[in-house]
């Protein structure tokens, strides 16, 4: 085994690990993409939600709780294959937008989608333990001199929030440019259009002489993780000093 890594290893070198194919950097480049998008696109939906949760109670709060975290839980495939379901051409929702010219199975945007409901639970778990730790003191302080609920939230709760909402964010991004299972069902592996870091490694450990060019891709894969991971921590730092007056 270990002989076989090494082996490994050394065909990578020969190769010049850093230097990409065109076809490897369409993958990191539609990886990236995709991941940025569907954290952009969820974070606002992901920080009303965490409020919701951290700040009501109503009924039916533990069913809609048991619905964010349902992407953990279920095997990545059954969410893909409900994501086609509903979003494909005929699917529930799908062909009404397809009507319109919004398409999302086999397409980047469905990537995105795909990595987005993967990577939403993690987002939410992250920002709503933050708004809990907010002391309600403050926003009961800010409703005595006359603000309203919305503008509490963005001068009071959300800046106090901050560092978990930032560490919320680069979870759901970690999570998304991982994103394999739902993603590869869902919109399929298409070079160039749906074929992301995860499914360019799969596709390549299936072919002879593949081994090499999948480590290289795992390697920058771990490598855009880790700076994502270390940026977090430097802006939730920031945000947590601006916050406490530091």
């Amino acid at each position: 085994m270990a002989l076989a890594i090494w082996e490994i290893v050394a065909a990578a070198r020969k190769q010049e690990m850093l230097q990409l194919s065109p076809e490897e950097w369409t993958a990191v480049a539609l990886s990236l993409r995709v991941a940025l998008v569907a954290t952009a696109v969820s974070l606002p939906f992901g920080v009303a939600i965490a409020w919701v949760l951290a700040r009501k109670d109503f009924p039916g709060k533990s069913l809609l709780n048991a619905i964010i975290y349902l992407p953990l839980v279920l095997p990545p495939v059954v969410t893909g294959y409900l994501l086609l379901l509903a979003f494909g051409r005929r699917g529930l929702f799908g062909a009404a937008l397809a009507d319109i010219g919004v398409v999302f199975s086999f397409r980047w945007t469905g990537a995105a989608l795909a990595c987005g409901v993967m990577a939403f639970p993690l987002l939410v778990g992250a920002i709503r333990l933050s708004i809990e730790a907010v002391d309600r003191k403050f926003e009961d302080a800010a409703a005595t001199l006359g603000a309203n609920r919305i503008w509490t939230f963005a001068t009071v709760t959300l800046p106090l929030a901050l560092p978990g909402i930032i560490a919320g964010a680069v979870l759901g991004f970690a999570r998304a440019l991982g994103e394999f299972g739902a993603t590869i069902t869902f919109v399929s592996n298409i070079p160039g259009e749906t074929q992301t870091i995860s499914a360019a490694i799969y596709t390549l450990t299936q072919v002879p002489g593949g081994d090499a060019k999948a480590l290289r891709l795992a390697l920058i894969a771990i490598l855009i993780s880790l700076v994502a991971l270390v940026a977090s921590e430097w802006f939730g730092r920031r945000a947590g000093a601006r916050v406490h007056g530091v």
